[in-house]
Formats: structure tokens, sequence, C-alpha cells
């Protein structure tokens, strides 16, 4: 699993689908090449000062390592933009989340 850095990447994840929940907001844009699976991570200003956004980054970063990648969609690029909850939320339900968020995914462009 490789991250998303450059800003077309994000760009063109903000066009395909995406599923919300109380701390974070995930995109989805399924690429046509045998590329392994990218997932990009941003947090707005607006979420709290750079130390919070950091912690919130950082949270959001150990969910996806935590995830199983069989349940992500292969050749395919994740943007998780994190909300303030994400600071406070419990991580075993924050974990919930994301699994959630990946089947509601799945089924909104099966391939």
């Amino acid at each position: 699993m490789d991250r998303l850095r450059q800003r077309a990447d994000f760009l063109a994840a903000a066009h395909g689908p995406r599923v919300s929940t109380p701390a974070f907001v995930m995109q989805n844009r399924c690429r046509h090449d045998g590329g392994p699976i990218r997932v990009g991570f941003t947090v707005t200003k607006k979420n709290g000062t750079a130390t919070e956004r950091n912690r919130i980054r950082r949270r959001l970063r150990e969910l996806v390592k935590r995830v199983d990648a069989v349940s992500m969609r292969p050749h395919s690029d994740y943007v998780i933009i994190g909300r303030r909850a994400a600071l406070n939320r419990r991580f075993a339900v924050m974990l919930d989340d994301l699994r959630s968020a990946l089947q509601r995914l799945d089924r909104r462009h099966p391939e």
C-alpha cells in the first residue's frame, strides 16, 4: 500500500464516490492500471492547531494500517479527510467506521 502525495491525485479522487462518517470522509477513485492501492490523508486548518491536525492524521494512518488490505479494492486510490471528531472518538469505533465506509464504497461501485 502506497501513499498519495500529489495534488492531482487528491483532486481526481474528489470526483469519485464518497462516504461520510463522524470522524472522517472517505473518497475513492478506481484506476485502470496495475498499480498498488494508494491512500492519502488530509486535514484542513479549520480542524484545529497544527498539533491537533497532526494527531488526527496519525490516528487515521494507524486506522489504515490496522484494516486488512483485502477489504480495499485493488488499483484504487483512497483519500481520507479527517474531521475534528477524530480527536476524541474511540479508536475501535473509528476502525468499525472505516470498515463500514469501505463496504459502502464497494457497494456503490462494484466491479
